[in-house]
């Protein structure tokens, strides 16, 4: 948070307050598509967890018989314009530069599921409503995207960062006043394991008192190759120091796990969010690595669907791969059901 920035913030808020105004008068045109919509969003940019609580969303939808569809604008992808449509392929994998890292690893992570990758997201659903008779989309990054309508609006705060009205963008990480989640029928509550979600719960109780709260944490589920993507023994890399480093919203997030998942971390970087490594710095990770004693690295999927798959380090570097785990499950599943069978019901 930066106080010198805050007039800047003011202008922000502003501008937000206008937006806002311009799509409730209509001024600026909401469309419907004919597929219920599922809108997985934050307050924050970035590092909240949200990626996986979209393909969480998902498997519930899958798991229950639904067919969805993800769509998303493929965030600090090579071209901004255009549509790109990943169909249903098992393997599946796609070119982070082309799609995005985010993009890519739901499409590698969730490869029944088609993907609309493009700026106007009511164009990308309308193609997979065609293509693949979809009984549903969800909308990732959704919240502040008020061009395309939704049934369920699914916000993700984060217990490790703070929510403050005064530092909006860009004196703080805040998109919208805290106000903005009375828009929001379901939040998730991550990382209740290394923060305090009670002030969170607190917040959204007094701002929006009747949205149904959840909590979640992150949970490794194993470790793979980082360029084979073969599965890797976590007890064997337990045993050994580790080096970690990660280009994500939330780099001390992924540390702080690291440490909660039983590794011997003596050293780590960070990069900034989205970026996209080359083999010289891979190269200076691993001379540092072993400088500190390390005898593997750690990474997340994120970072991982961006390496060459002709690199060769000389020390194995090792993707963390997680999933969201709701603690009330049972709970979450059936209001996320039936708030989409009522969207059906209303759809006709």
């Amino acid at each position: 948070m930066n106080p010198f920035l805050l007039p800047l913030s003011a202008a922000f808020r502003l501008g937000v307050a206008v937006r806002h105004t311009a799509y409730r008068r209509g001024w600026f045109k909401t469309r419907r598509l004919s597929r219920r919509v599922i809108s997985v969003g934050n307050l924050t940019v970035g590092g909240t967890g949200k990626t996986p609580l979209v393909a969480l969303v998902a498997k519930i939808l899958l798991r229950h018989g639904w067919k969805p569809s993800i769509l998303t604008r493929g965030y600090a992808r090579r071209s901004k314009t255009g549509l790109i449509v990943l169909a249903p392929a098992p393997a599946r994998r796609a070119d982070a530069r082309e799609v995005g890292d985010e993009a890519a690893l739901l499409a590698r992570s969730l490869p029944e599921v088609p993907l609309a990758i493009c700026v106007d997201r009511f164009r990308g659903g309308r193609v997979v409503e065609e293509r693949f008779h979809v009984h549903a989309h969800i909308l990732d990054d959704g919240f502040q995207h008020l061009a395309l309508a939704r049934d369920i609006d699914l916000v993700v705060l984060d217990a490790t960062q703070k929510l403050s009205d005064r530092f909006l963008l860009p004196a703080g990480r805040q998109r919208e006043p805290l106000a903005a989640l009375q828009r929001a029928q379901i939040v998730v509550i991550t990382r209740v394991d290394s923060g305090d979600s009670k002030t969170l719960e607190d917040t959204v109780s007094k701002v929006h008192p009747t949205a149904r709260v959840f909590r979640s944490s992150t949970r490794l589920r194993t470790l793979a190759d980082a360029f084979s993507g073969e599965a890797v023994p976590g007890a064997d890399v337990q045993a050994q120091k580790v080096m970690a480093f990660c280009a994500i919203g939330n780099p001390r997030a992924f540390f702080a796990d690291v440490r909660r998942w039983g590794f011997n971390l003596v050293t780590e970087d960070a990069f900034p969010d989205h970026h996209v490594y080359t083999e010289r710095e891979l190269q200076r990770l691993v001379a540092r690595a072993r400088k500190d004693g390390a005898t593997a690295l750690l990474t997340t999927e994120k970072d991982a669907v961006k390496f060459s798959k002709d690199w060769r380090p000389e020390l194995p570097i090792l993707a963390c791969v997680i999933e969201a785990q709701i603690l009330e499950a049972e709970e979450f599943e059936k209001t996320l059901l039936a708030r989409l069978e009522r969207a059906k019901k209303a759809k006709g």
